[in-house]
Parts: structure tokens; sequence; C-alpha cells
């Protein structure tokens, strides 16, 4: 598959922190009714057409089979599009991720294991954690940050997510008013180049900072997969907030694309479950390009959703979205 990085990398938004906005007020957990936001339109995506459909017992999550024993969980009708992965071996199942915690992952999983279950996250920003409260076995790196995250999250710090705009109908039996993250227990530490056996299946830990200083990508050579969490979705990536290092993401992007053996299928964190590992390559020409100056950008937008606000620069010449800012927002207000 050829890929065109002007294409790919219209996508890409490398955010660091302008100027301080209000803080959001709490919003009401009464439905309002309201037009459904632009990026309701994408919806459904035709790629999710393409994969095999696993029913289960919910309305709010929709999960598909992306290869044998692994099973993407999607949360489509929230505006960060977040899919958390079931890798399931032999003796026990890892939960890559546990979504927004706006639904109960924990009953989903259990309806596709019968397997123990061990949560081990892509990095800790509010979209990926929501759901760790409810697993017993949580394994992470050992790093402040990581720790930090683990401690919960206050409902101001994450009221943009439960926003009217951040849905594209009114959740029933969500409480808006009182959606927070529940702090989570860590049971277990790993590290780059950690091997988690899950009987029959092993999955390796690559450690890639950058978007987040806990960002890690998951590597099953034997079956050629590679979940690459957020250093790598076919959508807008940020580089935003309290520990976001532009230069450690190039570094990141690089080392993905080095892998070999080369991965079969990249599974990602946003938007599109499956993607082809090419983009890879195409993102690393890209990051080099920003980070050696040959492309320039020109302001077009300001992020609504931080508490914190983001120019967005377009670097036509290589159909880069960049964003700058000068402030960094606060915890747990800045996710994908």
């Amino acid at each position: 598959m050829s890929i065109d990085i002007r294409r790919l990398l219209r996508w890409m938004l490398i955010a660091v922190p302008i100027a301080a906005a209000p803080s959001l007020a709490a919003q009401s957990p009464e439905p309002t009714v309201h037009a459904p936001p632009a990026w309701c339109a994408k919806l459904p995506r035709p790629q999710y057409a393409r994969l095999e459909r696993v029913s289960v017992a919910s309305s709010w999550f929709e999960v598909y089979r992306v290869d044998p024993n692994v099973y993407a969980i999607y949360e489509p009708r929230q505006w960060q599009e977040v899919i958390s992965y079931l890798i399931v071996g032999s003796d026990r199942a890892l939960l890559f991720d546990t979504g927004m915690g706006m639904s109960d992952i924990h009953a989903v999983v259990s309806a596709l294991t019968d397997r123990p279950i061990v949560v081990l996250n892509s990095h800790t920003h509010v979209d990926h954690v929501g759901g760790n409260h409810d697993f017993a076995q949580i394994l992470s790196l050992d790093l402040p940050y990581t720790r930090g995250h683990a401690r919960g999250m206050a409902h101001a710090d994450v009221a943009s997510e439960v926003a009217p705009d951040a849905f594209c109908a009114p959740v029933a039996g969500l409480d808006t008013a009182a959606y927070a993250i529940r702090p989570w227990r860590i049971t277990g530490t790993v590290h780059d180049g950690s091997v988690v056996d899950l009987g029959g299946r092993s999955l390796e830990v690559v450690r890639v900072p950058g978007h987040a200083p806990d960002a890690i990508a998951l590597r099953d050579v034997a079956h050629g997969l590679l979940f690459t969490g957020d250093t790598f979705y076919e959508g807008p990536i940020y580089v935003l907030g309290p520990g976001s290092d532009f230069a450690a993401y190039t570094r990141s992007v690089a080392r993905l694309a080095a892998l070999a053996p080369r991965p079969r299928k990249l599974l990602t964190a946003h938007n599109i479950a499956v993607s082809d590992p090419s983009f890879l390559a195409a993102l690393r020409d890209a990051t080099r390009a920003i980070a050696s100056g040959t492309v320039e950008g020109t302001q077009t937008m300001r992020s609504s959703r931080s508490r914190s606000t983001a120019s967005r620069l377009s670097f036509r010449r290589i159909g880069v979205g960049f964003a700058r800012s000068r402030r960094r927002t606060d915890l747990g207000t800045r996710a994908r």
C-alpha cells in the first residue's frame, strides 16, 4: 500500500499549550436537545463494514473481531471514538485500555471471555482509563505521571468530555454532572521490553513516550500485530499537555517504523480499528520534517475543547495539521 504523506498527515496535530480559557462549568445531567455536532457526520465509518461485528448486550459499545482472539471494543457515540482491545490467551486475557468509563466495559469483556483479565493502559489519559477501577489486576509503568493519574480525575478536569457537543445524541443513564475518573490500584509494573504471557500468546511492551510520558505500544510478533495506542491512529494526532514531548514523539514514531519483522496490522486507539503498517513510515517522515523546520504552518483554528486553547497550524506542503500553544493544560483536560 502506497501512502501519500501529504494526504495522511492532513490529520496530524502536534499540540503544545496558548492562553488559559475560563474553566468549564458542570454539565446538567438532563438531556438537552441540540443539533448533532459536525463530527457525527463521519459515522458510521465505512471501514467497520469490513470487520466481523460481535453481538454484545450494550447500546454503548460496538465490538469487532479484528484477528483471532482479538476484539476491538469501540465507543462511537462520544467524540473521542476511543477503541480498547481485548486480547485472549489460553490462560488469561489482557485488556489494552478501558475507555471512557461511561458504560460498563467489564460486563462486555466478561461476556467475551471467561479467562482472568489483566488491564494494561496504552497511557493514562482520561479516555483510556475510565473503566480501570472495575478491574482487580492492573499493570503499568512505574512513573510518577502514571501514579498521579491512578488517583483519579475530578469532574472539573474531565467536564469537556461530557459537554453536549461531545455526543451524537443524549446518553441515557449517564449523569454528566457527576462524571469523573475513579481511582484505581496498580497491582504490577512493566517496563520497556517486558513480555506479558497470556498462555499461547505473548505481548511485548514497547515504550513510546511523546504523546504522554507513559505511552506504550504492544507488539504481538507471532501474530504480526502492533497495538499503537495514541502514537498512531487515523485522525488528528495530538502532542499536548503536561508531559508531552515532540522530540520524544518523533523518536518513538521512528522506533515503531523500524520494527522488524514488520507488523501485519496496526490496531489503533481511535476512530478506525485496523490500519495499514505503511502509515508508520509516512508519519516518521512527517515528524522529521516538522522537527527539522522544513515545513511552515499557517494558523487556521483554535481548539475549543481544552481548558487552554491551542492554535492549529496546517502545513499544506505535506498536509500536516500542527497545533501549537504556549501554556500547559490542567491534568486530565486533554486526552487523545
